[in-house]
C-alpha cells in the first residue's frame, strides 16, 4: 500500500511522530513507488514522508451512492463548512479572484466552533518568531482593514461586525509569572507592536475591580481588538450573497456531503456528493469542516482506494455569558498567563487517548451589547457538547478569584446567564492544516486552528486562495515560506 505520512517538524531534519496527518492508497499495479513530485510554500513547516512497498489491485474511482437522483451544479471552488474559516476562504476568493464558490455546510454557518467564542483578535499570547506567527500578523492587519472597510461604507463596525479596540491585558499573580510577561513585552516590542508592562499600581487603575495583590502586573497591548463572531459571519455571508445575482456564490445548507467523485481519466476529485446535490468543482475542493474534518475525510474516502488519516480532534470548551451585569465593568478584555499555558498544551504521545485534560483558566470580556463574557475550560471529551455545570462553577469561581465583587453573588441565582459550547479542532502539534491533499492536487484542507479560528481566518483565507490560484510569490510575501520536502523513509 502506497503511504504519504505529512508530518510537522521546526526544521526539515527532525520529524515528529505526534500529529502525523497520513495518507494512503492502492494502486492497481503492483510496483514500487517513487518520488512523489510535490512541493509547496504552506503555513509552517511541514516534512513530507512516503513510504515504499508494494501496491495491491484496486480501483481509481469514487463510488457515488444515489447520485443520479441529485441535483447537479457547477462551480469553480467548492468549500465543505461554514465556519469563520470557511466563509472568509468564499470571500477571499469572490474578491480576489473571478472564480465561482460554492459553500456546504450540514447544518447552518456559524454553528461550530464559532459561534462560541470570546472573539479575541489578540497578539497578546502569540510568540513572535514562532511558527504561527507570520500568518497571526497577517491575520490582525487584515481584520483590521476589514473593519476599516466596513467604516467605509458608512456603517459602525461595533454595530455590524462587534468590532472592539480594547486593548489586551495578560494578569500574573506570582514573580515566576511577571518576569514570563516583561519578556513577552519585550519580545513583542522588538517585533514592533505597542506593548507595555504594567505593575501591579498601574494595572489597578486601568481594572480597578481586578484583585492586585504583592506581585501582579500585566502585559498590555493597546491595539488588540475583539469582535462577535455571529455578527462578523451574518455580515460576511450577507456580502458573499451579493455575489449569487452574477452566478458566482451558492449556498447549501443542511445538506451533509456525502462522498467525493473522482475522474476516470485524471483522478483528480471533480465533485462533491451531498444528500440533495451533486455540486461539480472546476479547480478545487476546500474541507474546512472544523473539529469534524478529520471523521469527515475519513467518511468521503471510506468507500474508495485512498485511506486518509487526519488527526483533528474536538476540544470542547464552555463559556459563561452574563447578560446586562452591571455590578462588574471591564475596561478592556483580560487574560490569565495560565490561558496561554492551557491553549498551547499538548498531549503526549504516550498519554491516554481518554483522558478530557480538563483545564479551567481566566478569561473576561465585555461584548458588543455590554453582556459580561467570562471562560474558559479545555478538555478532550468527543463530540459530547452539553452543559457540565460542575465546569461552569470552575469557571464562575477562578473569575472571582480576579474579580472578587463576583464574590458578592450565587451563580444559581444569575437568571440572565446563557452557556457557549464549542467544540475546538485540535492538532496534536498545535498547529493548523493548510494545504493540499497530497496526490489529490485540487482538494485543499484548512482545519485544525484549535482556539485560533478566528483570529487566523483572514491570513488563512488568504493562504488557501493563493494556493489554489498558484499564486507563490504573495505566499512568500505575506508568510514565512516553509516548503513541503518529499522524503523517502
Amino acid at each position: 500500500m502506497d503511504s504519504i505520512l505529512l508530518r510537522y517538524s521546526p526544521n526539515s531534519t527532525l520529524v515528529h511522530q505526534n500529529g502525523a496527518v497520513s495518507f494512503s492508497t492502492r494502486r492497481t499495479t503492483a510496483s514500487t513507488t517513487t518520488t512523489l513530485p510535490f512541493k509547496s510554500t504552506l503555513f509552517g513547516n511541514k516534512t513530507l514522508s512516503r513510504e515504499k512497498t508494494r501496491f495491491r489491485p484496486g480501483p481509481v474511482h469514487f463510488s457515488a451512492a444515489n447520485s443520479t437522483s441529485a441535483s447537479c451544479h457547477t462551480f469553480d471552488v467548492v468549500i465543505i463548512g461554514a465556519g469563520i474559516i470557511g466563509l472568509t476562504i468564499a470571500r477571499q476568493f469572490l474578491f480576489g479572484s473571478d472564480l465561482s464558490v460554492a459553500v456546504v455546510d450540514k447544518a447552518l454557518p456559524c454553528s461550530g466552533a464559532t459561534g462560541a467564542g470570546q472573539g479575541y483578535i489578540w497578539m497578546i499570547h502569540k510568540t513572535p518568531g514562532s511558527e504561527k506567527w507570520d500568518l497571526a500578523m497577517r491575520s490582525h492587519k487584515l481584520w483590521k482593514k476589514f473593519a476599516e472597510s466596513v467604516s467605509d461604507q458608512c456603517l459602525d463596525p461595533l454595530q455590524v461586525l462587534g468590532w472592539k479596540k480594547t486593548g489586551s491585558l495578560l494578569i500574573g499573580r506570582n514573580p515566576k509569572e511577571l518576569v514570563l510577561l516583561q519578556e513577552t513585552v519585550k519580545q513583542l516590542c522588538e517585533a514592533g507592536l505597542r506593548a507595555e508592562y504594567l505593575p501591579g499600581s498601574d494595572l489597578l487603575q486601568m481594572e480597578p475591580e481586578l484583585m492586585i495583590g504583592e506581585h501582579s502586573g500585566a502585559a498590555f497591548l493597546p491595539d488588540d481588538c475583539q469582535l462577535d463572531a455571529r455578527h462578523t459571519a451574518v455580515y460576511i455571508e450577507k456580502v458573499n450573497r451579493d455575489f449569487a445575482s452574477k452566478g458566482r456564490y451558492a449556498e447549501f445548507f443542511h445538506d451533509p456531503v456525502k462522498c467525493l467523485l473522482r475522474s476516470h481519466s485524471t483522478g483528480e476529485v471533480e465533485a462533491v456528493q451531498t444528500s440533495k446535490n451533486t455540486l461539480y468543482c472546476k479547480k478545487a475542493v476546500v474541507v474546512a469542516a472544523g473539529c469534524w474534518s478529520g471523521s469527515l475525510m475519513h467518511d468521503l474516502f471510506r468507500e474508495t482506494d485512498i485511506v486518509l488519516d487526519v488527526p483533528v480532534k474536538p476540544r470542547k470548551g464552555h463559556l459563561l455569558v452574563l447578560e446586562n451585569f452591571n455590578p462588574l465593568k471591564l475596561n478592556h478584555g483580560t487574560m490569565e498567563v495560565g490561558y496561554t499555558y492551557h491553549h498551547n498544551l499538548t498531549m503526549d504521545p504516550g498519554q491516554q487517548e481518554n483522558g478530557q485534560m480538563l483545564s479551567i483558566s481566566m478569561g473576561a470580556t465585555t461584548d458588543m451589547t455590554g453582556n459580561l463574557v467570562l471562560g474558559s475550560s479545555r478538555q478532550f471529551a468527543g463530540f459530547d457538547t452539553e452543559v457540565d455545570e460542575s465546569i461552569i462553577d470552575g469557571i464562575w469561581i477562578r473569575a472571582a478569584e480576579f474579580f472578587p465583587k463576583l464574590r458578592d453573588f450565587s451563580l444559581t441565582d444569575l437568571r440572565s446567564r446563557k452557556v457557549r459550547i464549542g467544540l475546538r479542532p485540535y492538532m496534536p502539534d498545535g498547529k493548523p492544516i493548510i494545504g493540499p491533499v497530497p496526490s489529490l492536487s485540487n482538494v485543499f484542507l484548512a482545519t485544525g486552528h484549535e482556539g485560533e479560528g478566528l483570529s487566523l481566518a483572514l491570513g488563512t483565507a488568504e493562504m488557501v486562495a493563493d494556493m489554489v490560484l498558484q499564486n507563490p510569490q504573495r505566499l512568500m510575501e505575506h508568510h514565512l515560506p516553509f516548503r513541503v520536502d518529499v522524503v523517502d523513509i
